[in-house]
C-alpha cells in the first residue's frame, strides 16, 4: 500500500506502509514521538493557514483598543491580516498598538460617551476601508462598591460606555452589515453579566443589559447572515483590574487565578472563525481557580 506523508514544509513523498511496519524505527518510542511532533507542527501550520483565509482582508472596528483585551485582540487580528480601526481615548497609546500591528490600521481617538462620537468612528472607518465586517465593542468602565456610598454621576458614565455606546455602535453599523449580508458582532461582556456579584452591582447590571441585548439582537439579525455573541471573561489581569506589574501577573497566571488579555483575545478569534453554520452566542472564559 502506498501512502502520502507530509512534512512541515508542505513537501510530500510516497511511503511504503508495509515498510514502516517492518522498520525497527516504527517500534522506537522516541522515533514515534518525533514523528508525532512533526505531524502536530504540520497540523498547526494548516490551522493557522485556515484562520488567515477566514480573516484576511476583513475590516474590524475595535473599541477600547489602546490597552487590555482590546489591544490584545487588535494585535491578534492584525497577525491574521485583518484591517483595523482602533478606537480609544488615548491617541498616543493607540498609535503604539498600530505600530505593533502587522496590518493596515486607522487610529480614532475619541470618548464614546460624547455626542456624535459613534457616528464619527463608524463613518471614518467606512470611508477608509469601504466596509465593516467585524464589530468588537470592548470599551468598558469598572466601578465596584456599595450602592449606598456610590456616585450616581460615575454610574451615568459607566452606563454611557458599557451600555449606550454598544447600542449606538450596533445601530450605526448594522444597516451596512444587513446590506452586505454578512458581519460579526462580538461584545466584551463579563461573568458579572451571568451572575450578579455582590461587590459590583452597578457593573453587573450593565453587563446583564449587554447579555439581554446580545440575545435579542442575535434573533433580529440571524437571517441576514450576521453572527452576534459575547465573550464573558472572569478575572483578567490587566489595567481595568489594577494589574500593571508583569511579575504579579505572571504569578497569578502561574497560580491559575487569573487570565491574560491574550487568553480572551484567543477566545474572540475562536468565535470569529467558526464555520458559517455555527454561532457562539455566549462564551464564558474563566481562570481555572475562579470560584463562580
Amino acid at each position: 500500500m502506498r501512502l502520502l506523508s507530509a512534512s512541515y514544509d508542505h513537501s510530500y513523498q510516497a511511503v511504503d506502509s508495509n515498510a514502516l511496519r517492518r522498520s525497527p524505527e516504527s517500534l522506537d518510542p522516541t522515533a514515534f514521538f518525533a514523528r508525532a511532533s512533526v505531524k502536530n507542527k504540520f497540523s498547526t501550520a494548516i490551522e493557522e493557514e485556515v484562520l488567515e483565509q477566514k480573516l484576511e482582508g476583513k475590516v474590524a472596528l475595535i473599541t477600547g483598543a489602546s490597552s487590555g483585551i482590546g489591544r490584545a485582540t487588535a494585535l491578534a487580528l492584525g497577525r491574521h491580516g485583518v484591517k483595523l480601526a482602533l478606537v480609544g481615548r488615548s491617541a498616543e497609546r493607540l498609535e503604539q498598538v498600530a505600530n505593533k500591528s502587522a496590518s493596515e490600521t486607522l487610529v480614532l481617538s475619541t470618548d464614546l460617551s460624547a455626542p456624535g462620537s459613534v457616528k464619527h468612528v463608524v463613518d471614518a472607518t467606512t470611508e477608509r476601508f469601504g466596509r465593516i465586517d467585524i464589530l468588537l465593542p470592548n470599551a468598558g468602565i469598572y466601578i465596584p462598591g456599595e450602592v449606598a456610598e456610590g456616585d450616581p454621576n460615575a454610574w451615568d458614565k459607566l452606563i454611557a460606555i458599557n451600555v449606550s455606546a454598544v447600542f449606538r455602535l450596533a445601530r450605526a453599523v448594522l444597516p451596512s452589515m444587513i446590506k452586505q449580508a454578512s458581519g460579526q458582532f462580538i461584545v466584551t461582556s463579563s461573568v458579572a453579566g451571568h451572575q450578579a456579584l455582590v461587590g459590583e452591582p452597578i457593573y453587573s447590571a450593565s453587563k446583564h443589559a449587554i447579555q439581554a441585548f446580545v440575545h435579542g439582537l442575535r434573533r433580529q439579525t440571524m437571517e441576514h447572515n450576521i453572527r452576534v455573541g459575547s465573550v464573558a471573561p472572569g478575572i483578567v489581569l490587566n489595567e481595568l483590574w489594577g494589574y500593571t506589574d508583569s511579575v504579579a501577573v505572571d504569578a497569578k497566571v502561574e497560580a491559575r487565578e487569573g487570565l491574560r488579555s491574550e487568553d480572551v483575545a484567543d477566545a474572540v478569534i475562536y468565535m470569529l472563525t467558526r464555520p458559517a453554520n455555527v454561532t457562539i452566542r455566549d462564551l464564558v472564559i474563566l481562570p481555572q481557580l475562579q470560584d463562580i
